[in-house]
């Protein structure tokens, strides 16, 4: 980074510790940093954990998000052996499981939308198949038995997120990192165009770089000038969990419905999500947004219906004004992003926490997350900023 020797390892405060923030910090302590931690509450039991731990680069791309796909595709194909090096650093299994995901059609307009985002991915590159609805049923035997059709991705897999959470944070921990639970930042501090370190509520850190990794409360830290404040806002998702028997699960695969998807687990459980709502951070669980769940997993998987409720829970998204994260650095010296990840945030595990640590240690910016930088959304302002006449020039 500017202003440190290539021999120096810059002293780094990290504020957030969900997978992003622990990830980053992992990969900074592996290099020799000194890193702490700063979160809020219990690290990891944020938006990490009410996830459902989905790695869909392919089945959720959809038009416009093609500089999206690059990032998410690159980040999938790091899973496998990030996986397998943070089970070796943490000791714990993070459960990564690659049987694939299924999109299912119920009736005639659902395969008309589905065949539409088939031929689109598929344009793009996208190694998917198209199954008939008896072909999706050889797969799943518990789909609706009229299923109409169904597209398979061999590449779009699951990672159980909340043990993802605790080797992340075993990880960090034993290579040497800080962390700080409990422990809310009030602000970032600069001098001269440079952060100088962060101020709690009882003190404060040197730092010669701040990684604001603080998810949906990214844009709530003060201390930064509006232009590099994140534009991140909570989106909020209720989800429920439904309890199998693992000896005879209902489901092998994850399987996006028309309305929801269903995420199979080995204990068990049954993830079902997710509702997208702009209610900032009320955190209620409503009778209509746990209706619409278990209508929308009853349509496709009738079997559903016998299983106990395990648990309910409402998670904060943190979304950008495009649905992509911020990555990078911005216009103050030492400040990184790495936040605004909206529903991708395990599945960008990997490439954020390479091309973050990255940049912090040697001050390179990788292509790949080059159209992510903050920078995007002041060049939006400016594009869209009403010209100045000659009368108010004058």
């Amino acid at each position: 980074m500017d202003g440190q020797t290539s021999r120096s390892k810059p002293k780094t405060a990290i504020i957030g510790g969900g997978v992003i923030g622990l990830s980053v910090g992992w990969r900074l302590a592996q290099a020799g940093c000194a890193v702490e931690i700063f979160e809020r509450g219990e690290a990891g039991k944020g938006a990490s954990w009410a996830a459902a731990g989905m790695l869909a680069a392919g089945v959720e791309t959809e038009p416009g998000e093609l500089a999206l796909h690059g990032l998410c595709r690159a980040s999938q194909d790091a899973w496998p052996s990030f996986a397998a090096e943070l089970e070796a650093a943490s000791g714990q299994s993070v459960e990564l499981r690659q049987e694939g995901t299924l999109m299912v059609a119920l009736n005639r307009d659902d395969t008309a939308q589905l065949r539409y985002t088939y031929d689109f991915q598929r344009q793009h590159g996208i190694a998917l198949e198209w199954l008939t609805g008896a072909q999706a049923r050889q797969r799943e035997p518990h789909l609706h038995p009229h299923l109409a059709a169904a597209v398979y991705c061999a590449a779009d897999h699951q990672v159980e997120n909340r043990k993802l959470v605790r080797a992340l944070r075993a990880a960090f921990l034993a290579a040497g990192g800080t962390l700080h639970e409990h422990t809310k930042v009030a602000a970032i501090e600069s001098a001269a165009g440079r952060v100088t370190g962060i101020a709690l509520e009882n003190g404060r850190v040197d730092a010669d770089a701040v990684l604001l990794a603080a998810g949906a409360w990214s844009g709530e830290i003060a201390g930064l000038p509006p232009t590099a404040k994140p534009p991140v806002r909570p989106i909020k998702g209720q989800m429920l969990a439904l309890r199998m028997d693992p000896a005879v699960p209902l489901l092998s695969h994850v399987v996006w419905t028309p309305r929801v998807y269903l995420v199979p687990r080995a204990d068990g459980r049954l993830i079902v999500g997710a509702t997208t709502e702009e209610r900032g951070f009320n955190g209620d669980l409503t009778a209509g947004g746990v209706y619409s769940l278990l209508e929308g997993a009853w349509r496709a998987l009738p079997g559903v219906e016998e299983l106990p409720i395990d648990e309910m829970w409402v998670g904060f998204r943190p979304g950008s004004r495009d649905d992509a994260p911020l990555l990078g650095p911005g216009e103050i010296a030492g400040l990184v992003y790495a936040t605004g990840h909206h529903r991708n945030g395990i599945l960008l595990t990997p490439v954020t926490a390479d091309s973050i640590a990255r940049y912090i240690l040697s001050g390179e910016v990788a292509e790949v997350i080059r159209p992510f930088a903050i920078s995007r959304f002041s060049r939006t302002r400016e594009a869209t900023a009403p010209a100045t006449s000659a009368r108010e020039q004058a």
